[in-house]
């Protein structure tokens, strides 16, 4: 099955007054998330994984320990990372942490405060490219980590409740080379948390 460029949830100047630029999302979701999906879409044509789900396609190519992924992987992968991406913020509605995730993210963190701190830290740490994620882990408890490139949460048996893209080119036109600055922006302004909480 074909990958497809999904629509953005908003319009592309809409996270503008939050920090994200029209500008930003114009190259990032138009330009840069399309080619993962042309790509990959190349990639997988006459190969076993054509008719596979991109869940499917991400956790079959991952090579644990791999320096560099193969091709499908990091085209499949950047694909679903993004598509997470964009359903995790929005411009309105969802700036409040509902209850349930704020219970959760308490008890497991210490205190929210404490959770976006050790967010941003991973991000921040992340040395190249990368993201930073709020995961569910295979015994139900919740962890920040981080991984290189297009590695996500999937390759672990993990779920995804959060990810934040820290390559440059999700950052570089709006915030230049203050990457911590993007990810305190990122979490206090752009997170749609009721989004978050519904993927707990």
């Amino acid at each position: 099955m074909a990958f497809t460029l999904p629509d953005l949830p908003y319009a592309h100047d809409a996270l503008a007054p939050l920090g994200m630029s029209k500008e930003t999302l114009e190259y990032h979701h138009d330009l840069h998330h399309k080619a993962y999906v042309d790509n990959g879409n190349k990639l997988i044509a006459g190969t076993e994984w054509e008719n596979k789900s991109l869940e499917e396609i991400v956790k079959g190519t991952y090579q644990a320990g791999a320096v560099a992924q193969n091709g499908i992987f990091n085209n499949a992968s950047q694909h679903w990372n993004h598509n997470l991406f964009w359903e995790v913020m929005g411009p309105g509605e969802g700036k409040k942490i509902p209850g349930a995730l704020d219970k959760a993210l308490t008890e497991a963190f210490g205190s929210v405060d404490k959770f976006k701190e050790e967010f941003s830290a991973a991000g921040a740490g992340q040395f190249g490219s990368g993201w930073a994620w709020l995961v569910k882990d295979k015994d139900g408890s919740l962890k920040v980590t981080k991984t290189e490139n297009g590695v996500n949460p999937l390759c672990f048996g993990q779920t995804a409740l959060l990810g934040c893209d820290v390559w440059e080119h999700s950052y570089y036109i709006d915030f230049r080379n203050k990457r911590p600055a993007y990810l305190t922006n990122f979490l206090d302004k752009l997170v749609n948390w009721e989004a978050v909480a519904a993927r707990l």
